[in-house]
């Protein structure tokens, strides 16, 4: 691994470069420089150079709109039979996902994957585990419309809101017009945007706190990077911008779908079980397989505990608040 900040030796020209800098420096002082009017310097960015960069703050969108998007993602009209909401797969309150293995559907019958959690899932690049949409719009689309999970439209949901004279008058406020399909897709999908969860202690650091990460964490994260973990779970989201197949040196989880997407780690530490089958209970048991599956790496006990503090850096806050409620 290269180090992060290198150094350059003298050379045999830095006596010519020297005598250059005097020179210059000679002349310099023959001249009348006119002072620069007064202003305030521009603000010092810190690049580290590493492979992971912090998240953003949230866009800014119509927040009558937005807020529209919040009432929709807990309103239980947006399934067929009025039972279920938004919230019952991806819970805002806790990490953006739920606690369960596998989400159920309206058929009673477990959901084929784990819910994944919807706290920055706008900075990947597709969506689902599959990839199948392209963007959060058609994401939303799918879920209203699936037979397993609200078996409705964008439509009918706009019927029902309709007779809703509070509903009908926030509409009117954020769209000009009274519920249509699309403007339901747009609401959501303008709340969704903002659940970004940026302050986390690994961004501070990215972002020059060299006091926001212990021994430890800094440990694992460069373990993380040397290991190679870094090359698929890279980028703003620690991940989310791949396709990849998984179980390459020994399995890992259920076989099927064969090519996965390469989750986030944002706020991982509170997004238990983990895989697309949620076989796996505890973080460390996860590290410890990724390694063995996809690296053929078998961790000692200090390398797991170090990876799982790095990854419990990655935890950000929402409204003020940490992820989860995880320190």
């Amino acid at each position: 691994m290269r180090p992060l900040i290198g150094f350059r030796g003298a050379g045999p020209g830095a006596g010519y470069r020297g005598g250059v800098i005097a020179i210059c420096a000679v002349l310099l002082c023959c001249v009348e420089v006119t002072p620069a009017p007064s202003q305030s310097p521009p603000p010092v960015v810190l690049d580290r150079g590493e492979p992971i960069t912090p998240i953003p703050s949230a866009p800014a969108i119509d927040p009558l709109k937005v807020a529209l998007g919040e009432k929709l993602f807990s309103d239980r009209r947006v399934s067929h039979d009025n039972s279920r909401n938004c919230q019952y797969c991806h819970d805002i309150a806790t990490n953006g996902a739920s606690q369960k293995r596998h989400d159920v559907g309206l058929d009673g019958v477990e959901l084929a994957l784990n819910s994944l959690t919807v706290f920055n899932s706008t900075l990947s690049f597709r969506f689902s585990w599959e990839g199948k949409f392209r963007t959060v719009e058609a994401d939303i689309n799918a879920s209203l419309e699936s037979p397993r999970t609200m078996a409705s439209s964008a439509a009918e949901i706009a019927a029902k809101l309709d007779a809703d004279l509070d509903m009908r008058g926030r509409f009117m406020a954020a769209y000009g017009r009274r519920p249509e399909g699309d403007d339901v897709v747009d609401a959501l999908a303008s709340f969704q945007r903002t659940l970004l969860t940026p302050g986390g202690r690994f961004d501070r650091w990215l972002q020059g706190d060299d006091a926001a990460l212990s021994a430890d964490e800094l440990d694992g994260y460069r373990l993380f990077k040397s290991l190679g973990c870094s090359a698929c779970h890279q980028g703003v989201n620690v991940g989310g911008n791949l396709y990849e197949r998984h179980g390459i040196f020994h399995p890992l989880a259920s076989p099927e779908p064969k090519i996965l997407r390469v989750p986030s780690l944002r706020n991982v530490a509170t997004t238990p079980p983990y895989f697309h089958d949620g076989s796996s209970p505890t973080l460390e048991d996860a590290v410890r397989k990724m390694a063995m599956a996809q690296l053929n790496a078998t961790l000692t006990d200090q390398q797991a505990r170090s990876l799982v503090a790095f990854l419990g850096s990655l935890t950000g806050t929402y409204r003020g608040a940490p992820v989860g409620g995880s320190p």
